[in-house]
């Protein structure tokens, strides 16, 4: 079956379409021919109540639900709401699997996160190493909320037969992405943060923690077609990572990114903020082997990109 063909006559409901991932899915989806794609706004469908659920089901009558909604953040949110973004992140992920069954979904893509491994998963993680720990503290409640569709999906195929995968991204990057410093991750921070030191001429920028834990990057036009190709080739129970196969520190990533910027100032690493997890990289062998997906994006250029989206966009930016 062609991408064309597999899209062309189901109706596909994206949550969080509107939002980073999910306005490259959608664009992803129309080039792949879907005609109808419902993107539920939070104004009139709140994922975290059923009766939200239950209408937009009606609404939509979807076939396939990508299911992308989430509250995430970096390491400041998620220390300064663990409550929010546990709650949220379960009630939205288990209420959604159950109603989708009952209304006869054909297939459910429960994307989970990175945060779901142990802190101290051997480098790359492997899709079975997800249980032979806690994860990392800052980000459990989380980790451990998306975790649970990971085991609902494969409850409800065994029980039900109901066709539910399971894709676990790394952290993503990309144009659009969130550069509120209060609220957004590593990339974009570092990116606005250079960005403006080098407008106001200061010499030092602050950065949480020592710079040594390791992080892998996926450019978020590759996660949105690793996305849709697990869609498409994909029906399996088993976990898969999407990732870029490729390890970076945060200080090689703060270094690259001032370069890129144009900051020649110095970094000052505040060791009372939390690291976050050790290490963090992907095996990708499975999702390659399954569904024939690579990234392709490399990480400088992949900066790049974002660098220019983020200096030509910002003047609409918080």
């Amino acid at each position: 079956m062609t991408q064309m063909s597999y899209w062309k006559d189901r109706r596909v409901c994206v949550t969080g379409g509107a939002g980073f991932l999910g306005s490259y899915v959608v664009e992803k989806l129309q080039a792949r021919g879907a005609k109808e794609v419902f993107v539920p706004r939070i104004e009139r469908y709140n994922l975290v109540e059923k009766e939200a659920i239950l209408r937009m089901l009606k609404d939509a009558q979807p076939d396939v639900i990508l299911h992308l909604a989430a509250l995430a953040g970096g390491i400041g949110a998620n220390r300064a709401r663990p409550a929010d973004f546990f709650y949220i992140n379960l009630m939205m992920g288990v209420q959604l699997l159950h109603e989708a069954w009952r209304a006869g979904v054909e297939k459910f893509v429960a994307v989970g996160t990175i945060c779901a491994y142990p802190k101290y998963t051997p480098v790359p993680f492997k899709e079975e190493n997800l249980w032979d720990g806690y994860p990392e503290e800052t980000n459990a409640p989380y980790g451990l909320a998306k975790k649970m569709l990971l085991v609902q999906a494969q409850a409800y195929r065994q029980q039900y037969g109901f066709n539910a995968i399971y894709p676990l991204p790394v952290n993503l990057y990309g144009p659009r992405d969130n550069f509120d410093l209060e609220t957004s991750h590593v990339i974009p921070a570092l990116i606005r943060k250079c960005v403006e030191a080098v407008e106001r001429g200061e010499r030092q920028i602050v950065l949480w923690g020592d710079g040594s834990p390791t992080r892998e990057f996926l450019y978020v036009e590759d996660a949105a077609e690793g996305l849709l190709l697990a869609t498409e080739r994909y029906d399996g129970p088993e976990p898969f990572n999407l990732g870029s196969g490729q390890e970076t520190s945060i200080k090689q990533l703060a270094e690259r990114i001032a370069r890129l910027t144009g900051f020649q100032g110095e970094f000052v690493w505040d060791t009372t903020k939390p690291n976050g997890q050790p290490r963090r990289a992907l095996d990708t062998s499975r999702a390659e082997r399954l569904f024939g997906f690579r990234a392709q994006m490399p990480l400088e250029e992949g900066l790049r990109r974002t660098i220019e989206w983020y200096k030509e966009n910002r003047k609409h930016i918080r």
